[in-house]
């Protein structure tokens, strides 16, 4: 069962950038879509991107269209999220799973890391 690790979050700016990182245990990741998705306090997770096996096709949701960028390393078993010109509403918990669509495909979660974007 592949575990899921994310970490890079924290406290910044408005403006400012911050990179992801969600590394996989247990599993190669290399033959499945993997996304991002986040929770803010008090509201319902999201999806915020999504990248398919390979790399060669990414999509996001319209609010991180242009300021997020989804990459994966394979080869890490890693997947990663750029984040530039973060706004407060960026602020929430960030989670990885594996995708199809922008729907999680994985039972579980992880601990996801924590992204505050400070005003």
């Amino acid at each position: 069962q592949v575990q899921l690790v994310e970490s890079g979050g924290g406290l910044v700016q408005a403006g400012g950038s911050l990179r992801l990182s969600c590394a996989a245990s247990g599993r190669t990741l290399s033959s499945t879509a993997m996304g991002w998705f986040r929770q803010a306090q008090g509201k319902e997770r999201e999806f915020v991107a999504g990248i398919n096996y390979s790399g060669g096709n990414t999509y996001y949701a319209n609010s991180v269209k242009g300021r997020f960028t989804i990459s994966r390393d394979n080869a890490k078993n890693t997947v990663y999220l750029q984040m530039n010109s973060l706004k407060p509403e960026d602020t929430a918990v960030y989670y990885c799973n594996s995708v199809r669509g922008a729907q999680a495909l994985g039972g579980s979660w992880g601990q996801g890391t924590q992204v505050t974007v400070s005003s």
